[in-house]
Order: structure tokens, then sequence, then C-alpha cells
């Protein structure tokens, strides 16, 4: 079974613990004390869209994309009765470029983390550093290495990140927080602000 399919299971069956039904309190958070203006925004792993529907609600102009044609509809529907515009698009993300670039914000909750190797973070680091304009910002949501529960996201460690990134993002912070989750206890996670480094 592929990735994309065992996403489209959980999303089928509702079993996804990552599909909180609300936007992250993390995004919400950087957005509004950085702050973050307004702008044109990509969310990277949209899911069921609940937080393109907010940034969206922020007047930010959001695209998102998910590999699950199940997650994008449900994203659609959601949109729909908030009355809110916001574009969505099936696609694999490391392999496809989004229309609609360049981006001024990139955000993804959990989708760094499910890549394995090292060279398929970096190589997801510089597809986002390839969407943003100059100067674009990018917040990515990561499992953490220091959880000590077994089950939860994928956990990386803050070396994975910054080794994956640092050739294409100035970190601007890197913190330690939570995941909500459906799970009973929230899992850590890494929050990371980046910045999009001038071409050398």
């Amino acid at each position: 079974m592929t990735p994309e399919d065992r996403f489209n299971e959980h999303y089928k069956e509702g079993s996804a613990p990552w599909d909180i039904g609300k936007p992250d309190f993390n995004l919400i958070q950087i957005v509004t004390t950085t702050p973050i203006a307004p702008c044109n925004a990509l969310e990277i792993g949209c899911g069921t869209g609940d937080n393109a529907i907010w940034l969206s609600q922020w007047t930010f102009d959001v695209v998102g994309v998910d590999s699950s044609e199940i997650a994008i509809e449900k994203a659609r529907e959601k949109a729909a009765y908030a009355n809110v515009t916001c574009k969505y698009a099936v696609l694999n993300f490391l392999k496809s470029y989004v229309e609609g670039a360049p981006f001024a914000f990139a955000f993804d909750r959990g989708c760094f983390h499910t890549l394995d190797s090292a060279s398929k973070r970096q190589t997801f680091a510089k597809q986002v550093n390839r969407h943003l304009g100059e100067n674009g910002l990018w917040l990515s949501l990561v499992g953490n290495a220091d959880e000590r529960l077994s089950e939860g996201p994928p956990k990386r460690t803050a070396r994975d990140i910054v080794g994956a990134v640092e050739p294409y993002f100035e970190i601007l912070s890197l913190v330690s927080s939570q995941f909500e989750t459906h799970l009973p206890a929230p899992p850590r996670a890494w929050v990371c602000l980046m910045r999009k480094r001038r071409p050398e």
C-alpha cells in the first residue's frame, strides 16, 4: 500500500488522528504574534482544510495541496460551508510545481516529518524554497524525537531538521511544543519558522 493509499484509508474511515476539525494552535500563535501579514500562502498536506480555511478567514490567499483525493474533497466542502475562497489541488508535492507560486508563506503540519531519509527531507526543503518568493517564510510542525511515547507522528531530531533545511532556509525559531490530535496524550512537536535564503 502506497503512502497515498494509507492516507486515503484514514480519511475514508475517519480515523486520522491528526484531523482535529479545527486550525492548529501553533499556526494561529505564529501568524498572530510574529506577526505574518496576509499574503499569498501555500499549505502543503492541507488534509481536510481547517488550517487553509482559517488562513483564508484572516484574508490570506491560500492554495492547499494534498496527495489524498478524499481529503481534498472534504476540504472543498468545508470551505464552501465556511464561505471562504481556497484553491485546492491533489498532487505529490515532491514531484509537482504548484500553480500560484511564488508564495510569501508556506505551512506544513506534519508533511516534512513523514520522509524517512535525510535526502528526501532535503529535497522537500528545496521544493519549499522553490515555491517561495524572496524572504518567503516557511512554518513546519514536526514530530519531536524527544517524545517518549511510542504512538504519535514520526519523530525527528533538531539535527534532522537543521541538516535538511540549512542549505535553503535561515531558521528564525525552533521551539518545542505539542500536536493537537485525537490521541490520549498530545505528542511533542517541533515548531520551526524559517526564512528563505537568498541564492548564493
